[in-house]
């Protein structure tokens, strides 16, 4: 039989074949091994897209979960004793898979909600036989310490995505999911509740409400709003409102100033998404006056 031609290699095995050529010396550290990838990325052995990947690989071994953590404050949470009907509306605004249940305090987790547990609840009536502890599932809780590496193992072999975050002392920091984990690898993971980049920087609504993307330059904003707002100090309405606030605010946060009354629409625990903004005048709940 022919010897088989090289080009039928399959691809993929070419690709290790020379990752490994260029590792065989044995880097020393992985400083050296980074400078190595870098180099294959310069010489187009690999893409850009798979040295991110790669080095966000290295990285996460590095890195506790108190980096990425979402920080207890902004949690968002359900209580214990809610009733159906408190619980439905709060799961909805929050557009949560999961949320944590608490009994007194954000101390005291009870366990994890899952919102698909709701759907039979849905039905007229079925509110009667509601019970959270029936459908409540067990938490997890993990230190701050915890290296993302093993914490994406275990998340993997448990099939739980979200783990509760305690301190030395037992309370809860925060909490971390494994989307959390899986972006410092592959990058924001956006899903249906997100922001499209194909909306509109700026949409008005009836009764003089407008829905602004954080990312809308200042530029844009100053134009469609007939502000001056100086496009040296910030690059985008997000970074204004974010020095406004002082802090990264989380959902329902709100800010006057020059007029105007925002209202955080989404937020994570790194940058804004989305808020909402009316002239003064018109009320907006959870609003803290900026001098």
């Amino acid at each position: 039989m022919a010897e088989s031609n090289r080009s039928d290699a399959p691809p993929l095995r070419g690709f290790f074949d020379r990752i490994g050529s260029m590792i065989s010396s044995e880097p020393r550290d992985r400083a050296q091994l980074v400078e190595i990838l870098r180099g294959a990325q310069a010489r187009e052995l690999i893409d850009p897209e798979a040295l991110t990947m790669l080095e966000g690989v290295l990285n996460v071994a590095e890195m506790q979960v108190r980096d990425i953590m979402v920080p207890r404050a902004q949690m968002e949470v359900v209580r214990r004793d809610a009733t159906l009907e408190e619980i439905l509306p709060e799961v909805v605004a929050s557009a949560h898979s999961r949320l944590p249940v608490i009994v007194d305090n954000r101390d005291e987790v009870a366990g994890i909600l899952l919102a698909k547990d709701l759907l039979r609840f849905s039905a007229s009536g079925a509110e009667e036989s509601f019970d959270m502890q029936e459908i409540l599932r067990p938490a997890v809780f993990v230190p701050e310490s915890k290296r993302l590496n093993v914490l994406l193992k275990e998340f993997r072999l448990s099939r739980n995505h979200m783990a509760i975050v305690v301190d030395e002392y037992g309370g809860v920091a925060g909490l971390v999911t494994i989307e959390d984990v899986l972006e410092q690898i592959v990058g924001e993971i956006e899903d249906e509740h997100d922001v499209d980049d194909y909306l509109t920087q700026i949409m008005q609504h009836p009764g003089g409400r407008y829905t602004i993307k954080a990312l809308t330059p200042i530029e844009e904003f100053n134009a469609y709003f007939q502000t001056a707002y100086s496009e040296e100090d910030f690059d985008t309405i997000g970074g204004l409102l974010l020095s406004r606030f002082g802090h990264v605010p989380r959902r329902g946060e709100g800010v006057v100033f020059d007029g105007m009354n925002f209202r955080v629409l989404r937020a994570d625990n790194r940058r804004l998404h989305l808020v909402e903004m009316r002239r003064v005048g018109e009320t907006v709940p959870g609003d803290s006056t900026a001098s």
